[in-house]
Formats: C-alpha cells, structure tokens, sequence
C-alpha cells in the first residue's frame, strides 16, 4: 500500500546476522532493506499528505495494556489497534518526567538541547509547575509549526505542559486550535495562595479546574475526559468535511494522580480507580478509531499511541499504574521509568499484526511525522528523532543508541541489547523518608541507589533481553562486558563531543506568574490578584 519507488531510487535487501559481543552468531536474523533517502522523501512527497494523530497518555506505564500482558485484560480498544497495526515493545520517551519529555516529542530534540531541563542542580527533573517563569524556548520550532506548511490545521486536545505564560501557549506555537489546560490538573485550591488551573478553548478561559470542570478528589468522579472525546470526534467530522490535513495531538492526563473518570466508568475495573481512568481512555480510543471509519478516513490517517513517561510507582497502587518487568517508575532513568507503551496503526499503509524491535523514542514521532507529510527535516539544529518511515512501512529496523536523561546528566544509554548506566539515583533518602518512593518494593543493592552513584569509569552494564528488570550486572571480569563498553563508550563520546545544551528554561520560579488572570477571565469574572513578583530558584528535589 506504500507508493512504489520512483525512478532513480533504488532499494537494496541484505541479510544482516547479528552477533553477540563474544562473536557468536545469535539465531534470529533480520532481512534489512535499506532504502535511499531519496527514495522515500519522493514516494511521500508524491503521496496525499496523511492526517496525523498522536495519542499522548500521562503516567501510563508499559504494563497498563493487555497487549503488553497485563492479566486485567481491561484494554481491548487498544489491544485491537495493536493486532491492527505494529508493536513497539522498545519505546522509549526522552526524559522520565511529564514537561520535558513532550517538549521533546513537539521538537523532535533532546530536553537537554531544547532547553527544558533545569542546572539548579545536578540531574534532577524539572517541569512546569504554575510557578515556572519559563517554558518553550521561543527560538524552538515545533512539529505544527512545519506542518502548516503543507496545509495542516492543527489541534491539541487536553494536557499543554510547556509553559502556561501567553508567549508560551499552543496557538504561539503552530497550533490552530485547543481545548484542554496548561497544567497538570493539581488541586482544588482556594484561589488565595494559588489558583485553580485554567481550562483553555483556543485563546480564551472558559473555566477552571475544580470549578466549573468539576474533580470530586473523593471519588474520583469527572467528565474530563468524555468533555475530551466530543471535542475530538467534532473536530473529526470538520476536518473530514473540510478535507484539509491535519494534525491532533491527543493528550490525555485522567491517569495522572488525582486519577479520574466519568460516573459510567468509575467501579468498573479490578484495578480500583486507576484502572476505572484505563478503561473510560481505553473506550475512547475504540470510539475515535470507529469514527475514522465511519468518515472514511481512516486509511489516510497515521495514529500513535504512547505515554509521556512510565507509570507513577510513588502514586500507586490506587493512583499509579504498572511497569510490567521493569524496574522502578516515572522520575527514573531505569526501564520502568522511561519504556513505554507504543503502538501505531494506519490501516492499508501499516500491515496488521506486526511486533517491531525498532528502539524507539518520542522524539521519532516529530521527524517521522514530518516525512509522512512530505516535508524535509530541519537543517538548522541538531534533530535526535529519528524517521521510522521504513520500520513503519517496511518492518525494518534501524541501528540507533537511546540516550537517557535526567536533568542535565546523561545516566544510561541503550544500544541493542544492551544497557549502560554511567550513574544510578532513585531518590533521596530524605525524601524517601517522607513515604515518596519510585521503586517500591524492588530494591537492587548498588542500583536503586539513595545518593547519586556516578560510574562514568567503570559503567553497570544490563542484558536488557535476559534481565529486562536491571537486576544482574554484567561482570566487569568477562569478555562480554570489556567489549560491549568499548562499544558503547565510542558511541558516548561522540554524543558528548557533539552535544551543544540549550538555555535551561526550568532555573526561575515565581507565585507572580501563575494562572491569576488568564486571557479570557475578564469575561468571566474569574481574574484573580496576583502577588507581587519575587523570583527565585526552583527547588527541584528529584
């Protein structure tokens, strides 16, 4: 179904054995086709300009699906996407935090680079609280801001998170359209000390959490995400009606703590009010998938499920989800806090049932969003998603390192199999103390550690497909571990080497800055006084 190649492209089939560091062949082996860029930037180019819709979730772990084993097998909207399209068991997002790691799929580069993260300290994560002065950089350029050059009308649906200051938000950014908030739905507040987080339709308030778009704490009981669903499905019917391109980007945050869901769903689930939030997103996903069909549009729309960062261990078992195998959870560098959920669908383009061991990242879904629409990349900075055009339509898999942040520090990098931390850190002992953990009950002597263990010279090396739970470090004795370090340290340093940080965006905090007097309170009558400004350094505990 993907156009054929043009004349003057040519495609090249070679099998490639993978081996072991020690030599040996290992049994699988892949059939690699290797096709010239040119050759896919003219069939895309030369193709109708898909819609494109990514489906974000918030603190939605790698466990949470049935398709990815969980034995609730509460999921069966996105089980069948998946049976209807491809499998990324090794999707990886760019940071283990909310903020950041959107920042980083909307850019296609590194947080370190686009400037969310903060140097208040070394390796903590940053976001954006209401009290962040900063937010996207005004120099970064994101994903619909290209699009609108082929003609996209671009939409987000749900949870901003890069900054919720005028000069910061949506429609500033490419962004045609938007019906969600700037912040994580935190709260109730009394409106005194702090305010109660607005609720946007395009440019304008229309409300705020916990007031006029009700959360009972409680219970767990709000509309959100069925006030999420019409909005989407309405956009759905214009864009169909219009013909026109589009982009949605479809951020859900009813998995994030304070978990909710609307009365038909709450009680519905084995898990407690966690899951309840699963199955009503669950039952979206299957309504917004049936209506691309009814519209007759689904063959020519891209969809891609994800998470923004693994599920949130500190909040569970009743507000937190599962990392299946892996070990700890949001806020970590290790697997459970950064591998998640992926599955892409596009009937007639991408073929059903497939499973795909492409190492995959957020920040791919910018660059590869860019090549579906027939656009080029960007020249002028360093892009680090990758085009996953030929896994997508070709089952291929590309050789790539994953680089895992926190903050302003590299930890880890994974290339193959293999995973190499160069500093370990779950949390501090003092905060540990205040009942926050982000590995509960998985405790690794000498890797969930409490103090910030840097092994830049001697790194922890983990065989990811024998020890998916980074709880055997490989002997520093044996032959497999001295050559999968020269491997990887190569690689390391010239990431390194070539790596030019951002301005961090995530150093200021100020209570003057926070969602006071929205645009569109006036109307209202719900602007607020703010205080007077006085700024200083965020403290970033994590």
């Amino acid at each position: 179904s993907h156009p054929p190649a043009q004349p003057g492209c040519h495609v090249t089939l070679f099998r490639v054995h993978f081996t072991n560091v020690m030599g040996c062949k290992v049994r699988e082996s892949f059939l690699i086709a290797l096709i010239t860029r040119c050759c896919w930037a003219e069939a895309l180019q030369d193709a109708p300009a898909p819609n494109i819709i990514i489906m974000l979730m918030d603190d939605m772990g790698w466990g949470d699906l049935g398709v990815f084993g969980h034995p609730s097998k509460e999921t069966p909207n996105i089980d069948r996407m998946a049976a209807e399209g491809m499998l990324f068991p090794n999707f990886y997002t760019a940071n283990p935090l909310c903020s950041p790691s959107r920042a980083a799929l909307l850019t296609g580069r590194l947080p370190v680079r686009n400037g969310f993260y903060t140097t208040n300290a070394h390796a903590r994560n940053a976001y954006t609280p209401q009290e962040i002065v900063g937010g996207i950089d005004l120099d970064e350029i994101l994903l619909p801001e290209i699009l609108k050059k082929k003609g996209y009308v671009n939409k987000i649906i749900g949870k901003w998170h890069l900054g919720h200051r005028p000069q910061f938000l949506p429609l500033k950014h490419g962004f045609d359209e938007w019906f969600g908030a700037p912040n994580c739905h935190f709260g109730p507040y009394n409106n005194t000390y702090r305010p109660n987080i607005p609720v946007y339709n395009n440019s304008q308030m229309v409300g705020r959490y916990y007031e006029e778009f009700g959360i009972n704490v409680k219970t767990g009981e709000s509309n959100l995400t069925q006030i999420y669903l019409e909005e989407t499905l309405q956009f759905l019917r214009r864009q169909s009606v219009s013909g026109a391109p589009f982009f949605l980007f479809w951020a859900m945050d009813a998995t994030h703590a304070p978990v909710y869901a609307s009365k038909p769903f709450l009680g519905k689930s084995q898990r407690g009010r966690y899951g309840d939030a699963v199955i009503e997103l669950d039952h979206s996903v299957g309504l917004i998938l049936k209506e691309l069909r009814t519209l007759g549009i689904a063959e020519n729309t891209f969809v891609f499920f994800t998470s923004d960062n693994g599920a949130a261990l500190m909040s569970g078992p009743k507000q937190g989800g599962s990392n299946g195998p892996f070990l700890c959870g949001k806020e970590t560098t290790f697997e459970g806090g950064m591998r998640e959920p992926a599955i892409a669908w596009w009937p007639g383009h991408i073929k059903a049932g497939q499973v795909s061991y492409q190492l995959g990242s957020v920040m791919d879904l910018f660059t590869t969003s860019l090549s579906l629409a027939g656009l080029p990349p960007l020249s002028d900075r360093v892009i680090d998603g990758l085009d996953l055009s030929p896994v997508l339509l070709q089952n291929t898999v590309i050789d790539r390192p994953i680089f895992y942040y926190r903050g302003n520090e590299m930890m880890a990098v994974r290339v193959g199999l293999y995973k190499a931390h160069y500093w370990t850190w779950s949390n501090s002992w003092e905060e540990l103390m205040k009942g926050i953990n982000f590995c509960p009950g998985q405790h690794v002597t000498g890797v969930t550690t409490h103090t910030q263990q840097e092994h830049t010279m001697q790194p922890l090396i983990f065989h990811l497909g024998q020890d998916p739970g980074e709880k055997y470090p490989i002997s520093v004795l044996s032959e497999e571990y001295q050559a999968v370090l020269r491997h990887v340290t190569a690689l390391v340093n010239e990431h390194r080497k070539a790596l030019v940080p951002g301005v961090p965006q995530l150093n200021m905090c100020d209570l003057a800055v926070m969602n006071w007097a929205p645009e569109g309170c006036q109307q209202l009558g719900k602007c607020l006084k703010p205080p007077e400004s006085a700024p200083w350094k965020c403290e970033w505990p994590h």
